[in-house]
């Protein structure tokens, strides 16, 4: 018998475009608020809203495979 050919699995692109892969391997994403409304909200909640975060390993487990 031949060898049994494994499925691959699709890049998820909606994911792929929100997550960043860093040099070293950790995957950093943006959190949410920041794209509509702005005009009412603090700048201390836009400053915060514009930074990035790093994702969790258990997150990092299930995304590694997907992106």
């Amino acid at each position: 018998m031949g060898k049994v050919k494994k499925n691959k699995i699709k890049t998820h692109k909606g994911t792929r475009k929100i997550l960043n892969i860093r040099q070293s391997g950790s995957i950093t994403v943006g959190k949410a608020g920041n794209n509509h409304q702005t005009g009412k909200k603090s700048p201390a909640q836009s400053r915060r809203a514009g930074s990035k975060s790093e994702l969790s390993h258990s997150d990092y487990k299930r995304f590694k495979d997907v992106i």
